[in-house]
């Protein structure tokens, strides 16, 4: 059975999707590639430029950064796709900044300049950089605003696409990214506010633009590191096969009590779509390089929600069509400052007709929100759990019930302070009471907006809302109900919607609106499940957004030799930068369980943070040992650099290894048997492999010549029909671990008896190392028959 879609929801006032009255222009500039801390090869600086003709005066410029995604192709080669950079000299660079380019042509048919950049040199070379690359795309960024500054100021110097666009006013850039483009430009509005450290950082010029908004689709957000006072919008594909935990939530999530709240932050689940689809050169039938549907769907077990051809599943067009609509949703709000957009943006339930027939649902933090009910804070639940969103013994969602985005697993295997409040009923008429530590002000404000999810495929959930001042006066507010999205083992479903109901109640009954000291939800349906994640004082508008001078913080990566005796003591570095003061959540994670214990920090610029971390020497060889830091921002700060620490590196040699044989000769039904064995101890575990080949003498052994449930548990792969020789096995492989402190292992091969009169038997086994390459010569194993 596949789901349904609901009925539409109305209509906004304006629909930012329609096409504006400009015609537009179209072309290309590549300048000299620039050199980024920790890559090797240049990057490219390519761009193709969309821009209005004849529009007056400076217009708004709006940046396009595309995400990882392979780098060269060979036209004509379906296999001759690679990600590496630059590309080999039959290859081509992948296109990938020029899969934006109807989103570019609506945005400069309404007066935007546009720019969409080419980003495979860091793609290419990313694979090593502890943050994933969102540094090196920050620098990017900036690096070409800092050409279109140049370009402003004289446009005789500008190329020619940017010449023929009308000037742009750097006053007011949108920044656009998808996937880990979008981790890489929230980094740019944050370095742009806040600067990184010149030594990590490829761009150290002067900031001479104004970062207005992000618009974040399918991205990552590794740092769980949003920049709370830059306005955001997240596109969240329900049937996303890469970013498929739908991280992106945090951009908005993580930035709650962080600093003044006054930016919006909007969260869009757009139902159906892809992650891949919003790049028309990452989508298959459109792309020049080989492309696919990143949700992969088994023709045999086609998912209900996601697989092609379902009522939910939208087609590359109409993706693109939705994307390009809430992009310039993003624009007109955030750069144009058009308050009736809100409406499609932050909750309210008003759809973009140009995105039909994609279902959006949308809700915000931030903006014109004031107090909060916030399960992360000091609150008191009764009737209720208040929950972990990480936890290993007791999460708010369990794993094997479903994924939710508002709980998307960041590094440590248990989070402080990031919560929620689970509702588990069987029978109507259950409350559950939240309490802050002290009571709210809701005074002055519209509505109370509250963030509550049900599970998928679910309808007609029922709560009654009603709130308590601070002298046990109570006042029901009104009734909600929310439905589920459509969703599949496959999917993050498990999303908040918003719902609204209106203060007025409370001010009949003569609350004090200033003291307002529990909030209560009250389940009218007969059983059922509801997570509340939030629940604001609302008013309609759209605030000033002013940025707070915040602290930042960076966690360095101090890599040290181990020693062969004694202990030292090393500090990891971390750097605290920009003004004021604030708090963090430090964890120091255990090299060897990874078990992280946290503690809160205040940090001031050009502040120490301690973090000692002890390494003691030795002779035997190791891997090397990284003692991991992390950060998170609590409040008033930004965090850049989020993971560091100490790595110890070995500096002892790797043990030799030999393989000898034990019984090398044996009649079946016995064992055949090998000594892999090691010069001297270590303190790591270390891997040998061991191929099956054929060797001269006599027939080989065989499949059925050996214990069938030996070959289940040691080769790769399933056990082939009939009778097959051992080295001509899809994956003819043993690979033998050597534990820690021990100084040899045997390998086995366990053969078995048989009634038939037949000749000796015989199989090589080829000595390798961890990763496969030949090690020392064949050995051979005999085996006789049985007499």
């Amino acid at each position: 059975m596949t789901a349904k879609r609901p009925v539409r929801l109305p209509a906004g006032p304006v629909d930012p999707g329609r096409p504006g009255t400009y015609r537009t222009t179209t072309g290309e500039y590549t300048l000299d590639p620039v050199r980024l801390p920790g890559f090797p090869a240049p990057v490219e600086m390519r761009a193709v430029v969309v821009a209005p003709k004849g529009a007056p005066g400076k217009r708004p410029l709006a940046l396009f950064l595309h995400g990882r995604h392979a780098t060269c192709y060979v036209p004509g080669d379906e296999d001759g796709v690679t990600i590496d950079w630059p590309c080999a000299k039959d290859a081509k660079p992948i296109p990938s900044h020029r899969g934006y380019l109807r989103d570019q042509e609506l945005l400069a048919s309404q007066g935007y300049v546009t720019v969409s950049i080419s980003a495979n040199g860091v793609n290419g070379q990313d694979w090593n950089a502890e943050d994933g690359g969102a540094q090196a795309r920050s620098s990017l960024v900036r690096s070409h605003l800092a050409r279109w500054a140049d370009w402003a100021a004289k446009p005789a110097t500008a190329p020619g696409p940017v010449r023929e666009a009308p000037k742009a006013d750097l006053s007011r850039v949108l920044l656009v990214g998808h996937s880990r483009g979008g981790e890489g430009v929230n980094r740019a509005a944050m370095d742009s506010l806040y600067p990184p450290a010149p030594a990590q950082d490829g761009y150290r010029d002067k900031v001479r633009w104004h970062i207005r908004g992000t618009v974040l689709i399918g991205p990552t957000i590794f740092g769980h590191n949003p920049v709370p006072d830059v306005p955001s919008l997240t596109i969240l594909p329900g049937c996303d096969g890469d970013v498929s935990d739908l991280q992106g939530q945090v951009y908005a999530d993580g930035t709650r009590g962080v600093s003044r709240g006054k930016a919006l932050h909007s969260a869009v689940y757009m139902v159906g779509a892809n992650h891949n689809y919003f790049n028309s050169e990452w989508t298959p039938g459109q792309a020049q390089a080989p492309a696919d549907d990143d949700f992969w769907s088994d023709p045999e077990q086609p998912d209900p929600v996601c697989s092609p051809g379902t009522a939910t599943r939208l087609t590359a067009d109409q993706q693109h069509r939705a994307g390009a609509t809430y992009i310039a949703a993003a624009a007109r709000l955030f750069v144009a400052g058009d308050d009736r957009v809100r409406q499609l943006l932050d909750g309210t339930g008003r759809r973009a007709p140009s995105a039909d027939p994609a279902r959006v649902l949308t809700h915000a933090v931030g903006a014109n929100r004031g107090a909060g009910f916030l399960p992360d804070g000091s609150v008191t639940v009764t009737g209720a759990r208040l929950c972990d969103a990480i936890d290993p013994k007791a999460p708010c969602l369990n794993s094997e019930t479903g994924s939710s985005p508002h709980f998307a697993h960041w590094q440590p295997e248990h989070e402080t302070g990031r919560r929620a409040v689970a509702l588990d009923w069987s029978a109507p008429g259950s409350t559950a009471t939240v309490r802050p530590a002290k009571p709210l002000s809701l005074k002055d404000a519209d509505s109370l907006a509250l963030r509550v999810f049900v599970p998928p495929n679910t309808t007609g959930t029922r709560l009654d809302v009603s709130v308590t001042d601070s002298s046990g006066k109570r006042a029901k507010l009104g009734t909600v109900r929310v439905d589920g999205l459509p969703g599949s083992d496959r999917t993050a479903s498990y999303w908040a919607h918003e719902v609204r109901v209106p203060l007025t109640a409370a001010a009949r009954a003569g609350l004090d609106l200033r003291r307002v000291a529990a909030l209560e939800l009250t389940p009218r349906t007969g059983s059922g499940k509801a997570w509340l994640m939030d629940a604001w004082a609302w008013s309609p508008g759209t605030s000033v957004v002013r940025e707070a001078p915040l602290t930042r913080v960076d966690i360095g990566r101090l890599k040290v030799k181990e020693g062969d005796s004694g202990v030292r003591t090393y500090q990891v570095p971390v750097r605290v930068s920009g003004k004021g003061s604030g708090t963090v959540r430090l964890y120091v994670l255990d090299p060897i369980t990874g078990e992280a214990k946290d503690r809160l920090v205040t940090v001031r610029p050009g502040g120490t943070v301690e973090v000692p971390v002890r390494v003691e020497g030795n002779t035997r060889f190791a891997w090397d040992t990284s003692h991991d830091v992390l950060v998170k921002a609590v409040r008033g700060t930004v965090v850049g650099s989020h993971s560091g620490g100490v790595t110890a590196e070995n500096d002892d040699p790797e043990p030799q290894v030999t393989v000898k044989p034990v019984a090398d000769e044996v009649t079946e039904g016995q064992t055949l048997k090998w000594r892999v064995a090691l010069s001297e101890p270590a303190d790591a575990e270390i891997y040998t492999s061991i191929q099956l080949v054929s060797v001269a003498g006599g027939p080989e052994l065989s499949t059925k010549d050996v214990d069938e449930q030996w070959l289940l548990e040691n080769l790769i792969g399933e056990v082939p029909a009939g009778e097959v020789p051992l080295s001509q096995l899809d994956h003819p492989f043993l690979w033998v671990p050597v534990p820690a402190g021990s100084t040899g292992v045997d390998v086995t091969v366990p053969t078995v008896a048989d009634e038939a009169t037949e000749p000796a038997e015989y199989v090589g086994i080829q000595p390798g190392d961890d990763e496969g390459a030949p090690q020392g010569p064949v050995l051979k194993g005999t085996v006789l028959d049985a007499p």
